[in-house]
């Protein structure tokens, strides 16, 4: 059982950091799910505070192009990308554990902002979205892939993120 551990977490790490501001999708019939994650040299209290202000979202991240509302649990945002700036995504903020998780969505999907801080003063940065459904087959070519915005959303928010960290 040991070695099934200690493969399992070596597999694990190098799965992460091959990962590190690339993103990845994995489709299936019914969904699909892109991620990225990042080690972004800055405390997580920095990169939360970037990832809660809905009011100076659109100046550091070049992939919005406006979020209305308090990023609040409970509270319902009205979100537009670059993706499709003619739509706006009414979503409602699901969860949240200050300096660790957000959560994010509507009836088609779901987005997690994770932070895991290290000793070391680095955090580790992840965001997955999963969209799907039992419709989702009928409209999954309409919707335009992730993966350019996901990485640049990262690097904009790590670029952020260390400038502020740099200055304190």
């Amino acid at each position: 059982m040991k070695p099934f551990i200690t493969i399992f977490l070596i597999m694990t790490t190098l799965s992460a950091a091959a990962q590190n501001g690339k993103a990845k999708t994995v489709k299936k019939t019914f969904s699909r799910t892109t991620s990225i994650s990042t080690e972004i040299k800055a405390d997580a209290s920095i990169v939360w505070a970037l990832l809660t202000n809905a009011a100076d979202f659109a100046r550091w991240n070049s992939t919005i192009v406006s979020i209305e509302g308090e990023i609040q649990p409970g509270q319902k945002i009205k979100l537009k990308s670059t993706l499709d700036p003619s739509r706006t995504f009414k979503l409602k903020v699901k969860e949240m554990i200050p300096d660790q998780k957000l959560i994010w969505g509507d009836g088609l999907g779901q987005r997690t902002y994770s932070l895991d801080q290290s000793a070391n003063g680095l955090t580790r940065f992840s965001m997955v979205e999963k969209i799907g459904g039992i419709m989702f087959p009928l409209f999954a070519n309409k919707i335009p892939s992730f993966d350019d915005a996901f990485e640049q959303f990262t690097a904009d928010l790590k670029k952020e993120a260390e400038t502020i960290a740099k200055s304190k």
